[in-house]
């Protein structure tokens, strides 16, 4: 395999854990329309594919209901106006940011995208990624593979040259769609037993070894060059 060169993140449960800001934006848009408020640790299991499906999810809709398209906005509209109230990053997170500043970093969320540059930008987190592609930005949002591939686009390097790290079926799928490492993170949103059964390159219980495990892949794939030069 390729070298890699540039790590792409996935944001919530990954980086974040923007879980009791979207709970407490979620449950306003329901209490709004008259439905009942679920708790946090139900909402978690919601959380990866996108403002409508969350909310489809929680209020039992389906996702083409045009019933639906009052709950989203308001959804929005509540989170774009509270987007950092309870947000905090996930453990070890701003460590390995720092361990792989020498590193391409990027992000790959299907979070909206001006949602996605407001935590950033409160955070002070934006100059640390090179691109940030959020939901909306293209046609398709993981897992589809036309994110990962507009990343590698933008940043000129082979898709397969891409880590995707996350901690949803969404994020290993979109990576192996385009040849990409894929590294699972189990301290997210997503039980370690599914994620098991996606077979990523990878599954870790948190962020903490990851600068480990890329520098390692980096040094294989020197020695296997070198060893291929040799003959």
């Amino acid at each position: 395999m390729l070298a890699p060169r540039v790590i792409v993140f996935d944001l919530d449960g990954t980086l974040l854990d923007t879980s009791p800001d979207l709970a407490l934006s979620c449950n306003h848009a329901l209490e709004v329309y008259g439905r009942t408020p679920l708790p946090v640790e139900e909402i978690q299991r919601y959380i990866g594919d996108g403002a409508r499906r969350l909310m489809s999810r929680a209020a039992r809709m389906k996702d083409d209901d045009p019933n639906l398209d009052g709950l989203v906005e308001e959804f929005i509209r509540h989170y774009q106006q509270y987007p950092v109230q309870r947000t905090t990053w996930m453990p070890y997170a701003t460590h390995v940011l720092e361990e792989l500043s020498e590193m391409l970093l990027a992000i790959c969320t299907n979070k909206p995208r001006s949602i996605t540059d407001a935590i950033l930008d409160t955070l002070h987190a934006s100059e640390r990624f090179a691109l940030v592609v959020g939901g909306g930005d293209l046609e398709r949002n993981k897992p589809s593979p036309d994110p990962l591939r507009f990343i590698a686009k933008q940043l000129r390097v082979d898709p397969k040259e891409l880590v995707m790290v996350g901690d949803g079926p969404q994020d290993v799928l979109a990576g192996k769609s385009v040849g990409a490492r894929t590294i699972a993170v189990a301290a997210g949103y997503t039980s370690e037993t599914f994620l098991r059964e996606l077979h990523p390159d990878m599954l870790l219980d948190d962020l903490r070894t990851l600068p480990d495990i890329i520098q390692r892949w980096r040094e294989a794939t020197v020695r296997v060059g070198r060893s291929h030069a040799s003959y």
